[in-house]
């Protein structure tokens, strides 16, 4: 994941509602997200080169989701893959805070990264860049490729845009939502992060939706959480250059088992 914008304990009717965009190399394999076959407990897209996954949700409510945390000069290649956090996550039984203080001291084995994990209970984060690990605090909150709420401007808008949906409007449609994921706009260059890229991948990486000859957008997804424990997950998946090419929906709704 690139971009997460997560409405937490902010709605009357939904405990969580969270929207994220999947950006990836158009080359690499990739499964829509589904129950597995291997593991018929979790609902996710999967890595077919690492075997890992972006985000997920089981049917008794573990949930995962992770970006990269972006700096230059740091790659270590033959990292383990950070796909495995959030698959070892829903795969297993730990709590949230137990599973992140095991991810905790091993963190710096992995390239940068930013790992949201919880349950019906509690929602947490960690970045292995940070190092601590944090209860999230009900609220509309964005995750790019830094650490959670940084100002970036994609991740404002999103949040702006979110809150609006889910605080001030109080209706919206998951149509309204994936419109948000779906936005092209370029900020100003004098509003971009320097991450080390250079000015012209700065540009390209800005916004929500990202489409280039390479590298995109590959899937928008809503995850939307209802105190009743109805959980509702869609998936956009998107094609090469243009974002429209091969556009599908797939859409899984179930009640926890808890």
């Amino acid at each position: 994941m690139c971009l997460i914008i997560f409405a937490y304990r902010s709605h009357p009717d939904y405990r969580l509602v969270l929207a994220a965009n999947r950006d990836e190399f158009y080359d690499r394999p990739t499964q829509p997200a589904d129950f597995w076959e291997d593991a018929p407990d979790i609902l996710a897209g999967r890595d077919l080169k690492a075997g890992g996954t972006w985000m997920g949700i089981t049917k008794t409510g573990r949930l995962a989701a992770i970006t990269n945390y972006r700096e230059t000069g740091s790659t270590v290649e033959g990292a383990p893959s950070r796909g495995d956090l959030v698959k070892n996550y829903l795969a297993g039984n730990s709590a949230p805070y137990d599973y992140l203080k095991t991810v905790q001291d091993k963190g710096q084995i992995y390239n940068g990264f930013n790992l949201i994990i919880g349950d019906e209970k509690d929602l947490l984060y960690y970045a292995n860049r940070d190092g601590s690990i944090r209860d999230v605090k009900p609220g509309v909150h964005g995750l790019s490729n830094h650490l959670l709420d940084t100002p970036w401007p994609k991740v404002n808008k999103g949040v702006r845009k979110l809150h609006s949906l889910m605080i001030e409007k109080k209706g919206f449609s998951p149509e309204d939502i994936f419109k948000t994921l779906a936005d092209r706009s370029t900020p100003l260059d004098e509003e971009l992060p320097d991450t080390g890229v250079g000015l012209e991948w700065e540009r390209i990486l800005s916004p929500m939706f990202i489409a280039s000859n390479t590298y995109g957008t590959r899937c928008s997804s809503i995850l939307l959480w209802k105190y009743t424990d109805e959980i509702t997950f869609m998936e956009r998946t998107f094609g090469r250059q243009d974002g429209k090419t091969g556009t599908t929906l797939r859409c899984q709704t179930f009640r926890l088992s808890l």
